[in-house]
């Protein structure tokens, strides 16, 4: 009886560790996007957080405002992050069932 229990918790770990495979390889592909001053610097971001893209409205280039155009892009990208993170937890959340791993969940991703 131990050795088909230990059997199918295995099958639990295989089948939850192909689902967190999947869920990251989604989340890889995904994109979302962070705004700032208005929507006028646009950043584009992938589900794991990289930067894909920056986007800034024309209006906004002035040279004497270099300052105020870096503050809103580093604004753009922390909320492009921002919305990444939460992408990242919805989707891990659905694979693992909202069970915290605790130190554990560093090892199957």
């Amino acid at each position: 009886m131990a050795n088909e229990q230990l059997n199918q918790m295995m099958q639990s770990v295989q089948k939850m560790q192909a689902d967190m495979a999947a869920a990251q390889a989604a989340l890889a592909a995904a994109r979302v996007e962070g705004t700032a001053g208005g929507g006028v610097v646009r950043a584009t971001v992938s589900g794991t957080g990289d930067l894909q893209a920056v986007s800034i409205d024309p209006s906004v280039v002035d040279p004497a405002e270099v300052e105020m155009l870096e503050d809103l892009v580093v604004a753009a990208v922390a909320d492009a992050r921002r919305a990444a993170n939460e992408l990242q937890e919805t989707q891990l959340g659905n694979v693992t069932g909202g069970l915290d791993l605790g130190p554990l969940g560093g090892l199957l991703g």
